[in-house]
């Protein structure tokens, strides 16, 4: 089920279509979405995690996003519809 990201690249505002069949998290969608090479950070991501904790990788990833010009990174709300009803 595709989800949309909700982010802000350079002071600018943006949404987002994503979907977990196309990339592992929301940051490597909207690095792509903008045209971000990541395959330094990637290697260096996969470094942290074989040596650290989940908290030490996710402020890596936060810092260099924030660093790239990401300063709000987010999943929509999901709208839940009752059994029966259909979105409008």
């Amino acid at each position: 089920m595709a989800r949309t990201i909700l982010y802000t690249y350079k002071d600018e505002d943006k949404t987002l279509t994503f979907s977990y069949q196309q990339h592992r998290n929301i940051h490597e969608a909207v690095a792509e979405a903008e045209g971000i090479d990541l395959t330094e950070f990637l290697k260096m991501e996969q470094q942290i995690e074989a040596i650290s904790d989940t908290k030490s990788v996710r402020n890596y990833r936060d810092n260099h996003f924030r660093k790239l010009g990401f300063t709000k990174l987010t999943l929509a709300q999901k709208e839940n519809h009752g059994v029966g009803k259909k979105p409008q």
